[in-house]
């Protein structure tokens, strides 16, 4: 099992938010790999 821990900004993709995988993990997380990802809000932007 590998862990990363990644702090990214939530992007926005038409109405949705998303989060990118950076091209780095790419030959790691591939397209169909199954991964657990956990969510910390650190800090929230003023709306």
């Amino acid at each position: 099992m590998q862990v990363y821990t990644i702090t990214k900004r939530i992007s926005k993709h038409g109405s949705q938010a998303v989060i990118t995988i950076p091209k780095l993990l790419e030959k790691d997380l591939k397209p169909g790999t199954i991964a657990e990802v956990k969510i910390t809000v650190i800090k929230e932007t003023q709306a």
